[in-house]
């Protein structure tokens, strides 16, 4: 019998793990609340662009309206702010011995376990660089960190399986009883890839730029040391080192991370972050308030204080309702706030 595996949001992530799933002879069905793009995948295809492998896939695809039945593996690749309503939506389409795994940026793990419960959620960890840029086409820029791990550190039969699923699309994907400490590593890097999306230029332009590394160092260390507060230690990626941000570590040690990162973003077809990309280009509200605002959120319970994260969701918020523009004043207002 057929055991699909349910994509809800074919998007960068979504649709570009189904596309390799797809074409490797797995049984996927993606979900999407674009008409056109469901229409073009289930009948042209989806295409998959850029540097590091180019190919089209036809994929079954419906709408949420048209999705009927049950399923035992979910992958949840919306947007942070669509979460919750996506978790509700899911429910009813919850096989009895089902999962939903979060192939998203942020803490989402808690909002799904919140609706479905934590022994139905799982982790999921991504940094490949992708962007939807229409229709049936997404962009992937580069391959990067995927890791997966259940959220109370167990290692299950499940988690193989989608270990292993994985690894179809990226062969170093890591199996992890410790999918926080991934997580965390992320919020620290997203906290930096936001500082970028307040300009124009490029993430490795922002990165490269030494007069920009005091708001890089401020964001990396709010994180860090909320992480701390929580009794997590956040792994390291792509040239990101969460023990450079650390409590009492130097700016020398920062400055060679921000450095490593330049040398990653520098490679990549995705020059800028989707942040970027919602703000310049889809005109649409950004992911600051589940990502930056509940660490800012976390960090104010453990009387921990955060100039630098707190002046990021301001400032976003202050582009995405037109009161700023993507400029290098904008992200100089961030620095002149950092503390």
């Amino acid at each position: 019998m057929a055991d699909p595996i349910l994509i809800w949001g074919a998007g960068a992530i979504g649709g570009t793990l189904g596309a390799y799933w797809a074409r490797a002879g797995e049984d996927v069905l993606l979900v999407d609340i674009v008409p056109d793009h469901v229409e073009k995948c289930r009948t042209q295809g989806l295409s998959i662009t850029g540097p590091v492998e180019e190919f089209t896939q036809v994929i079954p695809a419906v709408t949420p309206q048209e999705l009927t039945g049950t399923f035992r593996r979910i992958v949840l690749a919306v947007k942070a702010q669509a979460t919750a309503a996506a978790a509700q939506a899911l429910k009813p389409h919850l096989a009895g011995d089902g999962f939903i795994l979060s192939a998203q940026n942020g803490l989402n793990e808690l909002e799904i376990a919140e609706t479905v419960g934590a022994k139905r959620t799982m982790g999921c960890f991504v940094n490949f660089a992708a962007d939807w840029h229409g229709p049936g086409e997404i962009l992937f820029g580069n391959r990067g960190a995927v890791v997966v791990g259940e959220i109370d550190g167990t290692i299950r039969e499940r988690t193989q399986e989608m270990h292993r699923l994985l690894r179809v699309f990226e062969p170093d994907a890591v199996l992890t009883d410790d999918i926080w400490a991934w997580l965390w590593g992320k919020l620290g890097y997203g906290a930096m890839l936001f500082g970028t999306a307040l300009t124009n230029d490029s993430m490795a332009e922002n990165f490269a730029d030494p007069a920009r590394r005091p708001a890089w160092r401020a964001l990396g260390r709010e994180v860090m040391a909320v992480a701390a507060a929580r009794g997590v230690s956040p792994n390291g990626f792509n040239g990101f080192d969460p023990a450079a941000f650390a409590p009492g570590a130097t700016d020398a040690a920062a400055d060679a991370s921000i450095a490593a990162l330049v040398e990653f973003t520098g490679k990549t077809a995705k020059t800028h972050t989707g942040i970027w990309r919602d703000l310049a280009v889809r005109k649409r509200k950004t992911e600051v308030d589940q990502q930056i605002g509940k660490i800012v959120e976390l960090a104010r319970e453990a009387g921990i204080e955060t100039p630098a994260l707190s002046a990021v969701v301001d400032l976003i918020h202050d582009i995405e309702e037109g009161r700023r523009v993507q400029s290098l004043e904008t992200l100089r207002e961030l620095i002149a706030r950092c503390g």
